[in-house]
């Protein structure tokens, strides 16, 4: 059975940082996607960054581009986001997520429970 969990989450004020985990079990793929998604109160879910495990090529949103840093240690089945300089609009829910397979923008086959991130002003 893959699971997916999710930690680091919390509050900061504007420009702070937080550092997310995933902790992925079951999963018996070697080379495949994994990513961190976001949903805040309102709106879509959305993905922010995406990680091919065959040589770690990362993908950003715009929206987190320069701040933002995916990341994995594979011998501890994790996948990190560092987040930097974080704004209000970056409060959400986020959630980490993998799928077979090299392209990473398909549909994503299982999925963390989430961690909250808020951001005051």
């Amino acid at each position: 059975q893959v699971k997916l969990a999710e930690s680091g989450g919390g509050s900061v004020q504007t420009g702070g940082s937080l550092r997310l985990s995933c902790v992925v079990s079951g999963w018996p793929y070697a080379r495949y996607c994994m990513a961190w998604f976001r949903q805040a109160p309102g709106k879509e879910r959305e993905g922010v960054a995406r990680l091919y495990t065959g040589g770690d090529i990362t993908y950003y949103d715009d929206s987190v581009q320069g701040r933002f840093t995916i990341s994995r240690d594979a011998a501890a089945n994790s996948l990190y986001l560092q987040m930097n300089d974080l704004k209000p609009e970056d409060t959400a829910i986020y959630y980490c997520a993998v799928v077979t397979g090299y392209y990473c923008y398909a549909d994503y086959e299982h999925w963390g429970q989430g961690t909250q991130v808020t951001v005051s002003s």
